[in-house]
């Protein structure tokens, strides 16, 4: 399913008959806030996401979605007027994957979202996950530093699959507790210090690989010094 986020309904309905007319399943919304609304409930494909939008404009929406766990992995085409350059880099700084320019033509948003489908797509991650000599085995839950087996708890283990999963993304408290601890309710925020601490312990010196946000949260570095 491809999103169309526009809130120009001639210009949306011409993107969403191209689309469909190309062999996809389309959905069309005329504003952010709608927009975000869904993405709660359901994951698209691939969203063409215009950046002047009513409510929420698209640098927010893409904002949150590169925060988010569950989102952060759709792709996303910025759609931009020719005077928003500055806006379309900091779209692709914050995650976008690819843009249109204003006004373009259908036969190019075709093609850049069959070529961005393509990148996703051969880069959907596998059952192992890698860095360096980091090995981690989702299918087998087991996890190999350097050649030597790591024993890890599973909510140790559930945390390294969240930070290797997504590289260089900063997870909050309450994201890991959600997402680890199944709960909102953060409680003893020692708890989760300890976990981190241990985890760091046991991946020796990948350990520092975990890097703390203060004040927010924690996250995976996108590069390993030994």
């Amino acid at each position: 399913m491809i999103w169309i986020v526009e809130d120009d309904a001639s210009i949306r309905d011409i993107e969403l008959y191209v689309l469909n007319s190309a062999g996809f399943q389309v959905k069309g919304f005329e504003d952010g806030i709608s927009a975000w609304e869904a993405l709660k409930k359901e994951k698209p494909e691939l969203i063409v996401l215009d950046l002047m939008l009513p409510g929420m404009d698209g640098i927010e929406i893409l904002t949150r979605m590169k925060e988010s766990v569950d989102l952060c992995d759709i792709p996303v085409i910025m759609a931009t007027a020719k005077g928003q350059e500055y806006d379309r880099i900091r779209g692709l700084d914050l995650g976008a994957d690819d843009y249109l320019v204003k006004p373009f033509s259908v036969m190019e948003m075709v093609s850049r979202v069959k070529a961005v489908l393509r990148r996703s797509q051969s880069n959907q991650p596998s059952n192992l996950l890698k860095t360096d000599g980091l090995v981690v085995n989702l299918d087998e839950h087991t996890v190999v530093a350097d050649g030597n087996k790591i024993q890890l708890t599973f909510k140790e283990f559930e945390l390294l699959r969240m930070f290797l999963s997504h590289p260089g993304v900063v997870y909050t408290r309450e994201q890991l507790f959600s997402r680890v601890w199944q709960t909102d309710y953060i409680g003893d925020s020692r708890t989760l210090d300890s976990h981190i601490r241990t985890l760091r312990q046991k991946l020796d010196n990948y350990g520092k690989m975990i890097e703390t946000i203060r004040n927010v949260g924690y996250r995976w570095r996108t590069e390993y010094d030994k």
